[in-house]
């Protein structure tokens, strides 16, 4: 076990150093690894449980790898704009209509799985509920299978907004003991960012400005945009922005004592 232990040690120091050598990406805490690994462990279990008693295990995989990237969203990334409720929900409920309606007014799959994915992504951006795993969502209602095909609209009652639900509600279970992860993201409670002066701070109208001057969803809210915008002025202003901070415990978070 001791020899385990410090592999892992190893193997961590070593992802860390590589990605503040390369900038590739910020290596998160032992905690938030452990909670996303779990909850998506449990999220889909229940949802293949679920899955496997409305359709054959052929059905039931087609589904559940669509519910799979619905629950690396959630489960990883909480926060972010793309694993909110009324994305998760309308995404993938718009998409399996989209995609039961192909399915049925055409009957070569080669074309009806295509379009059905491209008038997902369409249905999406108009309901403001853009959700990845949407896409696969609709898919599956054109190439799951005689059993899929069979449930007609009822595919959008069982499984997919039966398992979207439990996903939900796993997500909201799962994170809310944890202050600065509570699903929705409206329900979390970040650590402040440190003051920076009135100066450098961005505001609300030149936000929106940029965002609309880039022309394409960007996957982060306005809110830790902000945040992260003031600390990085902070660290510029410290001269400490070229420091790599080591974590005091594999398990240490900054708002792990909050409630």
């Amino acid at each position: 076990m001791k020899h385990a232990t410090q592999i892992l040690d190893r193997l961590w120091c070593f992802a860390r150093g590589h990605a503040a050598r390369t900038g590739d990406s910020h290596p998160v805490s032992y905690a938030e690894l452990l909670i996303s690994i779990l909850g998506g462990f449990v999220g889909i279990l229940l949802v293949l449980e679920f899955s496997g008693r409305v359709l054959d295990i052929h059905g039931a995989a087609f589904v559940v790898a669509s519910l799979g990237a619905s629950a690396v969203l959630v489960f990883a990334v909480p926060h972010s704009p793309l694993s909110q409720p009324w994305p998760m929900l309308g995404g993938q409920l718009a998409s399996a209509a989209i995609g039961v309606i192909c399915a049925r007014m055409l009957a070569d799959p080669f074309l009806a799985a295509p379009l059905a994915v491209a008038l997902a992504i369409g249905a999406m951006y108009i309901l403001r509920c853009l959700h990845p795993p949407g896409g696969a969502t609709a898919l599956v209602a054109v190439v799951g299978g005689e059993p899929v095909r069979a449930l007609g609209y009822g595919f959008l009652l069982t499984p997919v907004l039966v398992n979207v639900l439990i996903i939900l509600l796993v997500a909201v279970l799962a994170n809310y003991p944890f202050a600065w992860r509570r699903y929705p993201a409206r329900l979390a409670r970040p650590a402040a960012a440190p003051a920076v002066g009135e100066k450098c701070l961005i505001t609300h109208s030149g936000l929106v400005y940029a965002l609309s001057q880039i022309d394409s969803f960007i996957d982060v809210s306005e809110e830790d945009l902000v945040r992260i915008y003031s600390l990085a002025m902070t660290a510029s202003e410290s001269r400490i922005d070229e420091a790599v901070v080591t974590p005091r415990s594999p398990f240490h978070h900054p708002d792990s004592k909050s409630s």
